[in-house]
């Protein structure tokens, strides 16, 4: 099978599109036929690489799948070739005691699909069972797979991690990437004020026709001191900030006191350096949050089928064209999800 996959760690130019073993579903498995596969900023780092991560290779990403069934494995009912699904990027052990508490995400044997193991930018991936879900016969599949990462990761930092209550307000910190996007939905069926911060007037007027109720051109003017006069000097209750390095002073300083800001990437980079007294001179609350539980895969997809969530596509691309997609993707040229096709 076509699969856009590496033979080792570095940057745009280790990705390969072409041929690579076809997968067999294992006990327990289901062998999917890839229709769609979404891309993520997960996936550049993984290309890249951190001390520590260890993959098997060639290693191929893409968490956001969305396909038919080709073949149940040994031991799998319910499913016959042909069905319409989408994928649970979280994969974890059912003997685990977090996943019996429903923190799926908090267990050590906790994995992603497409970042500690193989996933759906290729033509065939085979999944555990529990993780195949059915998708709505009215929906097509790249628009299906756009969301699944981000409004997952999203939805639990937002509502379980940072407990956002109606009439909190949010500020989110960039508007095109797709937890972003997400996060501005989520936030407003919540009942929050929301800002946006965004780095031109075409991302802004997005972000406002996503339910933003303030967005700020971070070109034009501090968006820190903004923030601070339009809040009549409070601050916001929850920041949401996955940008990292080049933003997080701001974010202390934009947050109220006694204010949450939840962190869930570093696209600028991981290492930052901070004014501890912020912390503890405004009872700052700095949140980690990653991915999201079995039930909150069912809850948030329940709401994208509903209608009350929407998935936002910058473009539909080839897969082979995957290079180019990651090229946009790095450069923050998209507003919302690039989607391959296989």
């Amino acid at each position: 099978m076509k699969a856009l996959f590496f033979q080792k760690h570095g940057d745009l130019d280790v990705i390969q599109y072409g041929d690579v073993a076809d997968p067999k579903p294992a006990v327990g498995e289901v062998l999917l036929r890839v229709r769609a596969c979404a891309i993520n900023h997960l996936d550049i780092w993984v290309r890249r690489g951190w001390p520590g991560l260890k993959l098997e290779m060639p290693h191929w990403c893409g968490a956001d799948v969305a396909g038919e069934v080709v073949e149940p494995g040994q031991g799998v009912s319910g499913w016959e070739k042909g069905d319409r699904v989408v994928v649970d990027p979280g994969i974890s052990t059912a003997e685990d005691e977090f996943t019996g508490r429903g923190e799926d995400s908090l267990s050590p044997g906790y994995s992603i699909l497409g970042e500690h193991v193989r996933g759906g930018a290729a033509e065939y991936l085979a999944v555990p069972a529990a993780n195949v879900h059915p998708m709505p016969d009215s929906w097509d599949f790249p628009n299906a797979a756009a969301p699944l990462l981000v409004s997952l990761a999203a939805w639990r930092m937002l509502i379980h991690r940072a407990r956002l209550r109606a009439g909190e307000s949010v500020l989110v910190v960039g508007a095109g990437g797709g937890v972003n996007s997400m996060a501005i939905q989520i936030a407003k069926l919540a009942g929050a004020t929301v800002y946006v911060i965004c780095g031109s007037k075409d991302k802004g007027d997005k972000a406002l026709a996503l339910g933003a109720d303030v967005v700020i051109d971070r070109s034009r003017e501090d968006w820190g001191k903004r923030i601070y006069s339009l809040t009549g000097k409070r601050g916001v209750d929850v920041v949401v900030d996955n940008v990292g390095k080049a933003t997080i002073m701001t974010s202390m300083r934009a947050v109220a006191r006694g204010g949450r800001i939840v962190i869930i990437g570093n696209t600028s980079g991981p290492d930052a350096e901070i004014d501890i007294r912020y912390i503890f001179g405004k009872q700052i609350s700095l949140i980690g949050s990653t991915m999201g539980s079995h039930q909150d895969f069912r809850d948030v997809t329940g709401l994208l089928w509903a209608g009350k969530l929407k998935p936002i596509i910058d473009r539909v691309l080839p897969m082979s064209q995957g290079v180019e997609s990651y090229r946009m993707m790095e450069q923050g040229e998209q507003f919302g999800k690039i989607v391959l096709v296989p």
